[in-house]
């Protein structure tokens, strides 16, 4: 059933948050014409008083939200893994899949008492409004359908995708938030972390010329390689690590699809893979048991490392970044 108006109508808290949302709308609308809130504070990062907003650049246009938001949903993981690295725990959030519940590189102390608000590409839009959030944070290209119904709930700030400028996409989430102080740290602790990694396994030289591929196996679809304009490919860069040329055959730069019968073409010095879905229906069964994976020199070298997709593909932030560091730097450090 589409959500409207009178959906809100059940009680004068919730008609005075619509009633709110609503004329917030509005003043957005006539911003172009010099326009402001009432608290006068529009535009300005500085204050934390009640009432207090500043304007956040998103991909749906400028946005008004609290200097200090203390009710926040997220829509996705990038969303989460944000909301999280910068120290805000969520009043509710999505997850990616019925059963999945939210990704369990998170602290679960973190998330123990976020509300599950439906699954991510179907959010329980009356769910939302529930819990009366002050800010919403998603994508254009997840919901950008619900915009319109989704802030009447709250201030919404999208932005433009996910994955590959998940760096970028922090920095608008850290905005919302009111956490652009805290933002520099977690991006200089990282920074720091991947150099450490670097190191750790041989300094630059060495790691440039250890080629990676990341693959992984799909329910329903063929095999992924992943290429330089994914989330993953990110990590790999800063950390140093060179890539394998088929990489850059990724379509859109994003991923190069293989079936089981051409595997061999991702061959390298180290492959990290990972499965979604069901091993059988996503062929990797077949495809780890043929004689022709069998015979890639990253497997006869002992250079295939299972990892956790979860993590590795679908966390997007920098709280999983930092797993998967931990991660590459046990996998490629010489025992």
């Amino acid at each position: 059933m589409p959500l409207t108006v009178s959906r809100f109508r059940s009680s004068p808290r919730r008609r005075a948050l619509l009633t709110a949302s609503l004329a917030l709308t509005g003043a957005l609308v006539l911003g172009a014409c010099g326009s402001s809130d009432s608290s006068g504070s529009s535009g300005s990062d500085e204050g934390s008083g009640a009432g207090r907003t500043h304007t956040v650049r998103t991909a749906m246009g400028d946005v008004s939200v609290p200097v200090a938001p203390k009710r926040v949903v997220v829509l996705d993981t990038a969303e989460l893994d944000s909301a999280i690295s910068l120290g805000v725990t969520p009043v509710g959030a999505t997850h990616v899949e019925a059963g999945s519940g939210f990704p369990g590189y998170l602290p679960k102390d973190k998330v123990s008492g976020v509300k599950d608000v439906g699954e991510m590409l179907n959010p329980d839009l009356e769910a939302i409004a529930a819990l009366e959030p002050d800010l919403i944070l998603t994508s254009k290209i997840r919901h950008a359908a619900k915009y319109d119904q989704l802030k009447q709930i709250a201030p919404t700030v999208m932005t433009e995708t996910t994955g590959y400028p998940w760096k970028e996409n922090f920095q608008v989430h850290a905005d919302a938030l009111g956490k652009k102080a805290e933002a520099k740290k977690v991006v200089a602790d990282y920074r720091a972390h991947a150099r450490k990694v670097t190191e750790a396994i041989g300094g630059p030289a060495k790691a440039e010329r250890t080629k990676v591929n990341v693959i992984r196996f799909v329910e329903g679809a063929d095999i992924r390689l992943y290429g330089e304009q994914s989330y993953i490919a990110t990590i790999l860069k800063d950390v140093g690590l060179g890539r394998a040329p088929i990489s850059a055959k990724a379509k859109d730069g994003f991923s190069y699809d293989l079936s089981p019968e051409k595997i061999d073409l991702a061959d390298t010095d180290v492959i990290f893979r990972s499965t979604y879905g069901d091993p059988k229906k996503a062929k990797q069964t077949r495809t780890t048991s043929s004689g022709l994976w069998k015979n890639m020199k990253a497997v006869r070298s002992g250079n295939v490392h299972t990892v956790d997709d979860e993590l590795w593909i679908q966390g997007i932030g920098y709280t999983a970044a930092d797993r998967i560091l931990d991660e590459l730097r046990a996998d490629l450090t010489e025992k």
